[in-house]
């Protein structure tokens, strides 16, 4: 039985001691948005040095987080980001999708890990041992560096879309189902980066068309 120790690092550390090391992170961003892509981010850090300061990216300032993702870039062993696209998120469902992205992410890591935290739920098919933790993203360092890198990547994707469609406010609200984003889908219907599974979108464009 895996018994981490104290501090971010703990899981980590542990799994070392295990002979399961390098360890890798895998979070994702934007599986609530109604609109725009979901984001997958793998990590694996050097516990030897830490980086301050790593928590769930929800709970973290946009300036915090970007400082957080260039030294995370700057310092790990290891850093991969995956793209589904609001297409694939119709066609998969958001569950599927969100998988798809996560194994792409550990896929693509430059260095093969032993073993993935995930934060929540477990992924299968991700090609190493893993264990899900609850919250995984505030307890387990590279689990919060996943989720960081993500939240990072997929903000720059939804200020790019801002300059494409501006009147949806996409660089305020990142495609999340805020009140003024459905006042502008109620205003505007869909644009071509919503996703049609999520009821709210399916709705304004049935009104739309009447």
């Amino acid at each position: 039985m895996l018994r981490p120790g104290r501090g971010p690092y703990g899981y980590e550390r542990a799994l070392d001691r295990a002979g399961l090391s390098p360890v890798a992170g895998a979070d994702e961003a934007g599986r609530g948005a109604c609109a725009g892509p979901l984001v997958a981010a793998a990590v694996i850090l050097d516990p030897k040095r830490p980086i301050k300061g790593l928590d769930d990216s929800k709970v973290l300032t946009a300036t915090a987080r970007e400082r957080l993702d260039a030294e995370i870039r700057r310092r790990a062993v290891a850093v991969e980001v995956a793209v589904v696209t609001h297409t694939e998120c119709d066609e998969l469902g958001m569950h599927q999708a969100d998988l798809a992205g996560l194994r792409r992410a550990v896929a693509r890591l430059a260095v093969r890990p032993a073993f993935v935290l995930t934060d929540g739920f477990p992924v299968d098919g991700i090609g190493a041992p893993g264990l899900a933790i609850w919250k995984g993203d505030k307890v387990a360092a590279c689990v919060s560096a996943a989720s960081i890198v993500a939240k990072v990547a997929r903000d720059r994707i939804m200020t790019q879309y801002h300059d494409e469609y501006p009147d949806y406010g996409f660089a305020v609200h990142k495609g999340y189902c805020t009140a003024a984003h459905q006042r502008m889908l109620d205003a505007l219907g869909p644009s071509p980066i919503h996703r049609w599974r999520f009821e709210n979108v399916a709705r304004t464009a049935r009104v739309d068309s009447l």
